[in-house]
């Protein structure tokens, strides 16, 4: 999808996949990754999710990467940082205490960026991305991980037939598809979530569920 598609919506101020509160499932099922406190959380396409901060509150140090400029301005006006903005390669960097945001293009990151990684944190990354950017996007993701990395993946799945993305329907099955040769994968939970969401019920769809993934990158 093209960047310009992202960076008007952001301009737009439709964000409707914005979650103003903390997600339910990070909350639930994040201790199953067992991590230590301190150890650094990746967050693809971060937007200005409220996440970070508890992530953060908890100890960890956060790094994502996000196309919007306005998103990640927004991230540190709204939760009251003053980061330290520095121009490098591809990349404008946004760095305060222990949370650094790299504003630019996901696919420009290489394997330097994340060799501190130890689990990654994916909540609304592969579903905004079409059906021919998915596979490119768990293999640039698969190269610059080191081993051993967990990553916990909640994403939706839908008759794509009944509703044009993003967010995309991508199923447990896809999931499976895509990281299959790259990592270990334990389906965490499968919810019917249609009734809580009468927006997607106007729209027409006959079946919302969430998924969570937790995956173990291998050797």
């Amino acid at each position: 999808m093209a960047h310009e598609y992202w960076l008007n919506r952001w301009e737009r101020n439709e964000i409707g996949f914005h979650q103003e509160g903390f997600n339910p499932y990070l909350l639930e099922y994040w201790p199953r990754l067992n991590i230590a406190d301190n150890d650094a959380v990746f967050l693809p396409l971060c937007g200005k999710s409220r996440d970070m901060i508890w992530l953060h509150n908890r100890g960890h140090a956060i790094f994502g990467v996000e196309l919007s400029k306005l998103a990640v301005a927004d991230f540190f006006q709204e939760n009251k940082f003053n980061p330290v903005r520095q121009a490098e390669r591809d990349f404008t960097r946004y760095a305060a205490g222990r949370i650094t945001i790299l504003q630019g293009d996901f696919f420009n990151l290489n394997k330097k960026h994340l060799e501190k990684i130890s689990a990654v944190y994916d909540r609304a990354s592969l579903v905004a991305l079409p059906p021919d950017t998915r596979k490119r996007y768990v293999q640039h993701m698969m190269h610059l991980l080191p081993p051993a990395t967990q990553i916990l993946l909640v994403g939706f799945d839908y008759p794509q037939s009944e509703m044009q993305g993003p967010p995309y329907a991508v199923s447990v099955e896809e999931i499976s598809m895509l990281y299959q040769h790259h990592a270990e994968i334990n389906l965490l939970k499968q919810i019917d979530v249609l009734h809580e969401n009468p927006r997607f019920q106007q729209l027409g769809l006959s079946r919302l569920e969430e998924n969570i993934v937790l995956l173990t990158t291998k050797s």
